[in-house]
């Protein structure tokens, strides 16, 4: 049934207007933007084929190739570009709203930003957030990838991409592609070096996030592990 037949308090759109786009579900909000389904099928149907081909998460459908996407029957490589584009748009709005901030005061933005960098990214990445004495964003920089390991992350590299950047601060990040953020004793020990190391030359580490999947960022200054 095309959801023009469906009853008009059911139909995504209308729901949209009448309760703002956070009472949708994942689907509804995709039915919305892709509009049209294929025979036999709804475009409610068509989002919920295309969030089933990527296990259901967001995250996982966001990094997506146009291959990917266009591979998923009904989406083609013309609904591919346009999602790609949406979700560029997203992430750029986001990155621009991080670099206009005066200050990182906001826990809850680095996590958001720093989710959709690395969230879903299939190698491990560790980068850091270089700030200025204000706590004003100078740099978000990809340092090593790979395994990372307290020998593949070089202490001496990390202060001298500080010095570079004149840097009063660091917020620390890497990702785990296994989907667990739960700090292992490599990334505690990988911590206090970094920390000892730029203490050296004055920067301090604010603190230290794990990216895994969909769950919130682990924080090693909330886990006192700064």
């Amino acid at each position: 049934m095309a959801i023009t037949d469906w009853p008009e308090g059911e139909r995504p759109r209308e729901r949209l207007l009448a309760h703002g786009p956070a009472a949708l579900s994942d689907a509804e909000l995709l039915a919305i933007y892709l509009r049209v389904g294929v025979r036999g099928k709804s475009a409610v149907d068509l989002a919920r084929d295309l969030l089933n081909r990527f296990d259901g998460r967001l995250g996982i459908l966001v990094e997506a190739s146009l291959d990917e996407l266009a591979s998923v029957s009904g989406i083609g490589m013309a609904k591919a570009a346009q999602l790609k584009a949406s979700f560029e748009l997203a992430r750029r709005a986001l990155s621009q709203e991080m670099g206009n901030r005066d200050n990182f005061t906001s826990p809850g933005k680095v996590r958001d930003w720093l989710r959709l960098k690395l969230a879903h990214r299939p190698q491990e990445i560790f980068m850091a957030l270089w700030l200025d004495a204000q706590n004003r964003l100078l740099k978000a920089e990809e340092l090593f990838a790979g395994s990372l390991t307290q020998t593949s992350v070089y202490p001496r590299e990390v202060v001298k991409a500080a010095l570079f950047h004149n840097a009063a601060a660091v917020i620390l990040a890497h990702n785990h592609p296994s989907g667990v953020a739960e700090p292992s004793r490599a990334d505690e020990m990988l911590t206090r070096s970094l920390k000892d190391a730029l203490a050296m030359v004055d920067v301090k580490v604010l603190d230290h996030f794990i990216v895994a999947g969909t769950t919130p960022p682990l924080s090693f200054a909330e886990r006192g592990l700064l």
